[in-house]
């Protein structure tokens, strides 16, 4: 664990923190940090998602339904639970309950799941085949989900309708992309190997950029900690990999996955909230304040987990 904590941990509140920095010293604008988090969405984040979820097989992801339904029932679950708890106990809007419902109900499983799992489990095709199944249900239903019911707006100004929500949200790239992987995975197409540099180089600057952006970001809004930003992180580092244990253990899912599973809930909040939330100046204080102290906190949830799960497991 320690080594997760230096190797994967350290550098996302490092370069966080230097994205802080050079916003304070005014090094970049709050208009950069719009215009990085436009690159990640539109272009680095899908190119990553694409890649991560092409290389899959069909036999992979229907080789464990117990995993696939766990995965969906409690993440999309978590999802609802945190975007109406949003308005009912902290009375925002629908929209900023739609960014909330990322921070609360979709783990960073693309940028922290091989990274995490792979020290304690070792390069499985278990492990494998849990941050795949995992990164489909966040990359290709949840975030789907989360911009259809941000609804940022339809022609002319206007507040779009359900099925306009529905179309503007499936447009997104970052929505569009994954759905194409999965559409490719099903279909048994083995996606040429020669194309994947194309992709990667940019999807190589995803999760660097991500991250430097949220710290230029929260520059510019004060950080908080408040009840809200506990409640949040209680949610994503608490509720969901106990809701995930529980129904796994209720389903009688392999132990070795079950324990895997838990630790994958256990994420902090997955950075795709942060950059849909600046992007659309929605629950920005409050949803990168929550992003950063959930990082924090995994270092001191994640070997509880881990021990928890082994236990009960």
């Amino acid at each position: 664990m320690w080594n997760i904590i230096i190797k994967d941990l350290l550098p996302i509140i490092i370069i966080m923190v230097l994205g802080y920095y050079s916003g304070k010293k005014a090094y970049f604008t709050d208009e950069d940090s719009r215009a990085f988090n436009k690159l990640v969405l539109n272009y680095a984040l899908p190119a990553a998602l694409f890649v991560s979820i092409v290389k899959g097989s069909r036999e992979m992801l229907f080789s464990d339904l117990k995993l696939f339904l766990i995965s969906l029932v409690v993440i999309i679950g978590l999802q609802f639970w945190a975007y109406f708890s949003c308005q009912k106990f902290f009375h925002h809007t629908k929209a900023e309950a739609a960014i909330s419902s990322l921070i609360g109900g979709a783990p960073t499983i693309g940028f922290l799941g091989f990274a995490v799992l792979e020290p304690i489990y070792g390069a499985s095709t278990t492990v494998a085949l849990v941050v795949a199944v995992v990164a489909i249900v966040v990359n290709a239903i949840a975030i789907p989900i989360a911009l259809f019911l941000l609804n940022p707006g339809g022609s002319n100004g206007q507040k779009a309708s359900h099925a306009e929500a529905f179309i503007n949200a499936i447009k997104e790239p970052v929505v569009l992309a994954p759905i194409i992987a999965v559409v490719i995975v099903l279909a048994g197409v083995s996606f040429p190997s020669e194309f994947d540099p194309i992709f990667q180089l940019i999807a190589k600057a995803n999760a660097g950029v991500a991250v430097f952006a949220a710290g230029l970001t929260l520059s510019y809004h004060a950080f908080t900690i408040n009840k809200e930003v506990i409640y949040n992180s209680a949610v994503k580092l608490i509720l969901m990999p106990l809701a995930m244990l529980v129904l796994g253990k209720v389903l009688g899912m392999e132990p070795d996955k079950l324990q895997m599973l838990v630790l994958c809930g256990a994420l902090p909040p997955v950075f795709s909230g942060i950059i849909i939330g600046s992007r659309y100046q929605t629950y920005v204080q409050i949803g990168t304040s929550s992003l950063a102290v959930s990082t924090i906190l995994f270092a001191v949830t994640a070997p509880l987990w881990i021990y928890v799960a082994r236990i009960f497991c």
